[in-house]
């Protein structure tokens, strides 16, 4: 049975005349069906020269008499095309040996190689996905992800699989499709470009049952593991570079981009520009290259994994974070540091992100319950952890230093980490001054302390963080105070106050 209707004859005509690899047919012809692009190219090309071939039978336009050779005609029609073709683009190559597209088990037929459609695609790297659903798709390349994956030693109970394609790869799916577009209308069929499989859609439906199989874990759309392909393809880079021209405002550089034609804006400018203008620059359908496209790149990459808990900070000595001013280091560690080392070991990350419910300063220390902090980890290795190995860890942590403690040491979501942060400016902290004065004083010169409620304090930046924060002026509240009389010339000071209060 055909994968293809009856009233797509031309387009598979049409396509396969122009290079096209029996996927990419399959994807412009709506094909929609998962387990026909897993189908080995061959066996593709095989029926749809079978579907031509019976198509071309029944009406009668050309002898496909195995035992007949092709009449001259024909014959003279291939060569003259086969030469226009070879001015266009050159000497025609072959496919690498080990994913061969073109051996069909049909090369001793005369019928089917004296027909155009049945040989031209069958050999070539595609004109429209740059080889991505030939070579791509064979398992000499899935095991060489999948070595790739293994070799990095993360740990991951499923995957998503991404693909990064050659931004001039949309060009080539637009010309394929205004040339479709035109065989459709000359026969008037309609045809929608959403009805086109998407090339990324299709490699996935190949992809994935093959890294499952071979990675022994289920591909999901909401795996925080991802394994990821960067495609290239130079000898192609410049294709999109007219539509700088046609649509100049699409492409601006940008922050860490190294060429304006990115994919976005390659696709923003294809959108923009007009049919007639873009059939005036580029070849409909497209023409076929000499090479295959690269692999540039095959990462993995592990969400991000949150790790909340308090920390008591007892030193008078000690940054929260490293202070560092003019790329001098001021003193030589911080409260993130000495938590962040033992956690980046022990979840083998690339990097990390402190954050806290406040902060306090250099010389204050922070008891009672401890402040609250959390840690995003950047791509860990290792994400399952115990209650028991958490608390191993904190007590590893503990034991590393006499300058702070942690508690409630916790895998968090980074939903909490958010809900940490919200209430930062809402909280209430409270603090205790031991106070000396110069003159003598008694117990009564102080209470008049208890009885200050709700004093509002106007506070400018302090000189020693505004290498950090923008001068202003803020307004805080101390909610309540408490003295405390020790002796003449000590007393203490319980405050109640705002969180951010000097």
């Amino acid at each position: 049975m055909s994968p293809v209707a009856e009233k797509d004859r031309a387009v598979v005509q049409l396509l396969l005349d122009a290079g096209t690899c029996p996927r990419c047919v399959l994807r412009f012809c709506s094909v929609g069906s998962q387990l026909l692009y897993r189908h080995p190219l061959q066996d593709l090309l095989k029926d749809l020269q079978e579907f031509l071939k019976n198509s071309q039978e029944k009406e009668g336009t050309v002898c496909l008499d195995v035992a007949d050779p092709p009449c001259k005609r024909l014959r003279l029609e291939h060569r003259e095309e086969d030469a226009d073709e070879l001015n266009h683009n050159g000497a025609i190559p072959q496919l690498p040996s080990a994913g061969n597209a073109g051996n069909t088990g049909n090369t001793g037929n005369p019928a089917l190689s004296g027909n155009t459609a049945l040989e031209s695609s069958a050999g070539r790297v595609c004109n429209v996905c740059l080889g991505i659903l030939q070579e791509f798709c064979e398992p000499d390349f899935v095991k060489k992800v999948c070595q790739k994956v293994n070799s990095a030693d993360y740990q991951f109970t499923s995957f998503v699989f991404s693909v990064s394609l050659p931004p001039q790869l949309s060009v080539r799916e637009r010309a394929a499709w205004l040339g479709v577009k035109q065989q459709m209308r000359n026969l008037g069929l309609p045809l929608a470009k959403d009805d086109i499989v998407q090339l990324k859609e299709a490699y996935k439906w190949i992809i994935h049952p093959q890294l499952a199989e071979e990675l022994g874990v289920p591909a999901d759309g909401k795996s925080l593991f991802e394994v990821s392909v960067v495609f290239a393809h130079p000898e192609t880079d410049e294709e999109c570079h007219f539509l700088a021209t046609a649509c100049p405002d699409c492409f601006k550089p940008a922050k860490n981009k190294q060429s304006v034609f990115t994919r976005m804006a390659v696709i923003k400018a294809l959108e923009r520009i007009k049919e007639e203008d873009f059939l005036k620059h580029f070849p409909c359908p497209p023409s076929s290259p000499k090479n295959l496209c690269d692999a540039l790149e095959i990462q993995c990459n592990n969400g991000a994994v949150f790790v909340a808990g308090r920390y008591n900070k007892y030193s008078r000595n000690l940054p929260q974070t490293p202070w560092i001013i003019d790329g001098e280091r001021k003193l030589e560690s911080s409260v993130e540091e000495l938590i962040s080392e033992h956690l980046m070991a022990e979840f083998k990350a690339d990097s990390f992100n402190f954050s806290s419910s406040g902060r306090e300063d250099v010389d204050v220390r922070t008891l009672g319950n401890g402040r609250p902090f959390a840690m995003e980890l950047v791509n860990p290795r290792r994400i399952r952890f115990s209650a028991e190995e958490m608390k191993r860890l904190q007590q590893a942590i503990n034991d590393s230093s006499d300058k702070i403690q942690v508690r409630d040491l916790q895998l968090v979501t980074r939903e909490a980490i958010g809900r940490m942060k919200e209430g930062e400016e809402e909280k209430t902290k409270t603090y205790s001054a031991l106070i000396w004065t110069d003159k003598a004083i008694q117990r009564e010169d102080i209470a008049f302390l208890d009885d200050i409620k709700e004093l509002r304090l106007e506070q400018k930046t302090p000189l020693r963080v505004l290498h950090r924060r923008p001068l202003a002026v803020r307004c805080r509240l101390i909610h309540s105070m408490r003295s405390e009389y020790i002796d003449q010339h000590h007393f203490r000071l319980h405050l109640r106050t705002q969180a951010g209060t000097y």
